[in-house]
């Protein structure tokens, strides 16, 4: 699912109370302040109510191709020294 990057960007000191229980909700916690959340459409209508104090962005997704090698099929030549030095 498509994640969303949300960004506080104005202050909520005027807006009504619900407005700025919904900054809270959303995780925010200071200006500038960045959260990642899923793209659904409860999160959409959060986003809605405040769009005139945050900022909001597609977030990049993680490289899934990316695997790590496990210590085992690591190269003989990676093996700590004192490994080889008992040999």
């Amino acid at each position: 699912m498509a994640k969303l990057q949300i960004r506080w960007v104005r202050s909520q000191i005027g807006f009504e109370q619900s407005q700025r229980r919904t900054i809270r909700a959303l995780g925010l916690r200071r200006l500038q302040h960045t959260v990642v959340h899923e793209d659904t459409p409860t999160m959409r209508g959060m986003l809605h109510k405040v769009r005139h104090m945050i900022e909001v962005e597609a977030a990049e997704a993680p490289n899934e191709t990316k695997s790590k090698t496990p210590k085992a099929a690591m190269p003989e030549a990676a093996t700590p020294k004192a490994a080889t030095e008992e040999k």
